[in-house]
């Protein structure tokens, strides 16, 4: 061993609308990878509403957003990520022709 540790990066994230969720936990109870967790704090509404707790572990299969049954979470992978955010980039500005 070299004695340098190599940390885990996971493959997507999740993104949650905290005010919408109610706190069915069907997020939390079909992940199969296990990372997303009930926050401490509630919303607006008094629900606990997910997290993700352990992000090296999240895979962005959305399972989470397909279980929702408010639309208040769902997963992406980051290599998907970062098509989306390629796609929607402004233009760069083209110089009128003369």
């Amino acid at each position: 061993m070299t004695g340098v540790e190599s940390t885990k990066q996971g493959k997507g994230t999740v993104f949650v609308k905290n005010e919408v969720c109610k706190g069915c936990s069907y997020c939390i109870d079909f992940c199969p990878a296990h990372c997303i967790e009930f926050s401490r704090e509630f919303n607006r509404k008094g629900y606990h509403y997910p997290v993700l707790a352990r992000p090296e572990d999240c895979t962005g299969c959305d399972l989470c957003g397909l279980y929702c049954p408010d639309f208040a979470i769902f997963g992406m992978r980051f290599k998907d990520l970062e098509k989306l955010r390629a796609a929607t980039a402004p233009e760069a500005e083209i110089p009128a022709r003369a």
